[in-house]
């Protein structure tokens, strides 16, 4: 398969992206399945005129092996990567204030799919990462995202700390989260040009991204537990921003 095209694995990732995006070309199908989702899933490419094949689930399990594909799967001509001079275009042609997601080094694609898939449902404009030390749009990542990866912009930048010190040029107010902060998330004004920056698994954020920051929060943590997961900490944050947004 070329780089432009990807496949999508399991029930609902592949319902999604079919829902979502025009981007599908090709449906395969465990031919022993014949259930209720697998029908739904027929209908929607039928409907939208995407070929579809029935194939032993042993074939599925060879092609994709290691991949929870449940039964199905669907080729997509993928949203590439984007870089530093899409995100500046992309900026200039908001008509919202902005409403960025940054992740500082997040290497598991089980977390940034879970990240894309947050943004995508806050309303996030685009999420940027750096371009080293960070995970890519991985057919995992695109799995867990459930067609959020298709729709929300996903930038790397060569540099992240330049990257956001340019945003801050543009009136972007960045809040960076960490567990040793001042202020809790709730105690702070999340309307207006803003970027929630987190940090990677286990080590947070970089001391270059932690001095770009204007302000660092915390998550309140009532037990023993000393933090979140970062995907469970973005949904937390990205939505308290929307709260105060005024978009629920």
């Amino acid at each position: 398969m070329s780089d432009t095209h990807a496949w999508v694995l399991g029930l609902h990732a592949v319902k999604s992206a079919l829902r979502r995006q025009g981007d599908a070309e090709e449906l395969l199908f465990d031919a022993n399945r014949r259930d209720g989702r697998i029908k739904e899933i027929l209908d929607l490419a039928e409907k939208a005129g995407i070929p579809w094949q029935q194939i032993p689930g042993r074939v599925l399990d060879e092609r994709f092996r290691g991949g929870n594909h449940q039964g199905v799967a669907l080729c997509i001509r993928q949203r590439q990567t984007q870089d530093e001079p899409y995100l500046k275009a992309q900026l200039r042609r908001l008509e919202a204030p902005p409403f960025l997601l940054i992740l500082d080094g997040v290497q598991d694609p089980h977390n940034l799919g879970a990240c894309l898939r947050s943004a995508d449902g806050a309303g996030v404009q685009a999420v940027i990462a750096p371009r080293d030390r960070s995970v890519a749009l991985t057919s995992t990542v695109r799995k867990v995202a459930s067609g959020a990866a298709e729709t929300v912009p996903f930038i790397q930048v060569t540099n992240l700390a330049r990257t956001l010190k340019w945003l801050k040029g543009e009136g972007v107010w960045l809040i960076g989260t960490a567990g040793e902060a001042a202020q809790s998330l709730y105690e702070v004004d999340l309307r207006g040009p803003l970027a929630i920056v987190m940090g990677g698994e286990g080590k947070g954020l970089r001391r270059l991204t932690r001095e770009q920051c204007d302000l660092l929060v915390k998550l309140p943590m009532a037990g023993s537990v000393e933090s979140l997961n970062v995907s469970v900490a973005c949904g937390v944050t990205l939505y308290e921003a929307v709260r105060q947004r005024g978009n629920v």
